[in-house]
Parts: C-alpha cells; sequence; structure tokens
C-alpha cells in the first residue's frame, strides 16, 4: 500500500515538474514573433457618451437611406 501511495506522489512530482519546465523554457510569444514584422500602435481618446449616441444615430442614418436606395432600385 506504501509503494502505491509513494508511486502516486512521485506521479505529482513529475508532473509538477513538467508543466514548470515547460513554462520555464517557453519563449514569449513577444520573442517568437518575427522581429521584421511590423507593429500598429493606436492610441485615441474614448468617446463620451453623447458622442457614442450621436455616432449611432449617424450610422442608423446612414445604414436606413442606403436600404431605402436598395430597395428603391429593386
Amino acid at each position: 500500500m506504501n509503494t502505491l501511495k509513494n508511486f502516486e506522489a512521485l506521479f505529482v512530482v513529475t508532473v509538477a515538474l513538467a508543466c514548470g519546465a515547460t513554462y520555464a523554457l517557453d519563449k514569449s510569444s513577444v520573442e517568437a514573433q518575427d522581429p521584421n514584422m511590423q507593429v500598429v500602435v493606436v492610441s485615441a481618446k474614448r468617446m463620451t457618451a453623447e458622442q457614442k449616441l450621436h455616432s449611432v444615430m449617424e450610422e442608423r442614418a446612414l445604414t436606413l437611406a442606403a436600404e431605402s436606395k436598395q430597395a428603391s432600385a429593386i
């Protein structure tokens, strides 16, 4: 019975070491990327609630105009 407990403990320790080694030896995603890859950084301010509402209303108006134009063309 002690032998089975020892094997179980050995298995748990082995799995823990294997997981730890995987993370330790794994290259980070930044290092794994192509060094010639271009990176785009977009920095912008967040829209206020009023600006979002205005933007959504404009988008809906454009969508409705496009749909009605398409319906009249049919």
